[in-house]
């Protein structure tokens, strides 16, 4: 599945709208950024039951603001509308492996009785 390009009109749509969706914010300036696509684009052919997509953070600075981004790359695992994983820097394709594999494993009702319990919402 081709990585999707996430604006602030479709990113909601899009993160709701997939069972599970990994987000990479990154700018076309950031040398990090540009190493990761590659890892980040096998992954995406790898894993055909998740959604990949890309915020620029140039160009979509209300979106990164939003998410309290002040490091690129970093990259946002959404599960039925939780973030799962969210941290800065470049992965390595195992690690990368590794968080998809940890999200997909996740009982999400637990997830979800968690937070109802904690009173985060979701």
């Amino acid at each position: 599945m081709p990585t999707v390009e996430l604006t602030k009109d479709n990113f909601e749509q899009v993160v709701t709208g997939g069972d599970m969706v990994i987000v990479d914010f990154w700018a076309p300036w950031c040398a990090p950024c540009r190493a990761f696509a590659p890892t980040f684009e096998t992954a995406s052919e790898r894993h055909a039951d998740v959604v990949f997509a890309k915020v620029n953070t140039e160009e979509e600075q209300e979106l990164a603001g939003a998410f309290n981004i002040r490091s690129i790359p970093t990259l946002m695992v959404f599960r039925e509308k939780v973030i799962l994983y969210s941290e800065a820097g470049s992965l390595p394709a195992p690690m990368l492996e590794q968080v998809i594999a940890q999200a997909k494993g996740l009982d999400m009702a637990a997830v979800h009785k968690e937070i109802a319990e904690r009173g985060d919402g979701a």
